[in-house]
Order: structure tokens, then sequence, then C-alpha cells
């Protein structure tokens, strides 16, 4: 069966002498794998095909036991990304994320849309990389249902005036009703409970457009590191190169 579909590659593993199986994350079929046969032979049509982040049209035959790729229709490469160490690092992060949160035949959509908006606030060199990745970990969470609570407490459900994280309750907990004896040092500061809220509801588009303090930027560090920790059961490979970066 032949079938077109659109995502971008987020894995691209050598397989025999000469061909790739990648991994790509399509809006039609949610992730899928796929083989580009002799796509490391020289001038290879399908070897552009074969790069990290690069976004665009398949076309792909599917078989019973695998799917192979026929022709390919470049609409990024994300060159730029690939070109900054440090902003391949933190991309290469991203898509085994991504790759850990996706399924196969199922909608992913918006995990896509993610993953493409927050390469090209790489791309910008806008926003620090450190506040990306922390953004992109809660929103890419919160997608696949573990979002953090941090409109109300989750203990009592009435807003507070302030807050400690619990990442085992999954969000904040008020310190007026709920935890009046907490440790001053855990309080979070308002401009941290802000941004949480503000990376939670906020259109992608305008999901990147922002700056913190170094002290916010500590605090959602501690956060993500307590709720990732608690909620995702994998290590990735690119975390610890990443954290050294920090």
């Amino acid at each position: 069966m032949q079938c077109e579909v659109t995502g971008m590659v987020l894995m691209s593993m050598e397989v025999g002498d000469y061909d790739r199986r990648l991994v790509i994350l399509t809006k039609e079929r949610g992730k899928l794998a796929a083989f580009a046969r002799g796509a490391r032979r020289p001038n290879s049509p399908l070897t552009a095909s074969c790069q990290p982040f690069t976004y665009g049209k398949f076309s792909l035959h599917m078989g019973r036991e695998s799917n192979h790729i026929q022709t390919f229709e470049v609409s990024d490469y994300f060159q730029e990304v690939k070109q900054d160490l440090d902003a391949y690092a933190y991309g290469s992060y991203f898509c085994e994320m991504a790759d850990y949160l996706t399924h196969e035949e199922l909608n992913d959509l918006e995990q896509l849309k993610l993953l493409y908006v927050t390469l090209r606030a790489l791309e910008k060199h806008k926003v620090p990389f450190p506040l990306i990745r922390r953004v992109y970990e809660i929103r890419a969470l919160a997608i696949d249902g573990e979002e953090i609570q941090v409109f109300s407490c989750v203990k009592c459900g009435s807003p507070g005036q302030s807050y400690v994280f619990r990442e085992k309750a999954g969000g904040l907990v008020c310190v007026d009703h709920c935890l009046p004896a907490a440790d001053l040092r855990e309080i979070l500061n308002g401009s941290t409970v802000y941004t949480l809220q503000y990376i939670l509801n906020s259109e992608l588009e305008n999901l990147y457009t922002f700056a913190v303090s170094d002290q916010v930027q500590n605090e959602l560090n501690r956060i993500c590191n307590a709720f990732t920790s608690e909620y995702v059961d994998k290590r990735f490979k690119s975390v610890d190169f990443l954290d050294s970066l920090s």
C-alpha cells in the first residue's frame, strides 16, 4: 500500500551496509518506522531524508512487516540547529522525549507541532536554551497527560497566595491552608508560578516569547527535574550532556 505522510525524523539508525531505519513523527499516522534503502550510498536521493530534525513529506510503501521510503520532499532541514553543537544537543533531547511520548498509529499531532515550534525557537536564539528545555518538558508531558497542576492547590483546590511544589502530589500545594509549616526556602517565587501557568495556558505561537530571572530558571529546573523523575521512567541519553552545559 502506498501512503503519503508529513512529519519529522526523530531518529536515524544504520542498518546493514547501505540502509537506514528512521523513526518519523507524522501528522497522519503518529509515530512510525520506515527503512530508507540505499540511503548511505553516494548520491542517494534519500540521504537528505535521513537526518534528525528533517521535516517534510514522505511517500511510503506500507508493508505487512516494514515500511519503506519511496520519495521525500524537504520542507525544513533545521540546518542552523544541526550546525550549532549546543542547539543540536538540545534538539536531540527533544526528539528523544518525543519518541518516548508518542505512539504508532495514534494521533500525536500536538506533540509534532510542539516539537516543530521548539526547534524553531532553538534556531532563533532569542530564548536561552535552558529555558526552552523546561518549557518543552512541561508542555510535552502535559500533552501526554502528565500536566503539572499549577492553577490552584492540588490538596484543597483553592487559589493560594504562596505555594510549594510537591511532585508526588502532582503540582502546587498552598502554604496558606495546607502547608503552614513549609520550609520558607521551598516557597516559590510568584513569577515562577505565573511562568508555569503561562507555559501550560499559552498558544504555541506565543510559547517561546519570554525570558525569566535566574531565580525563576533555577526553580523551574528544580520542578522539572523532580517531576520528570517522578513521572518519566526513562533516562534519556542526552540528559547528562545537557546538564553539563547548564
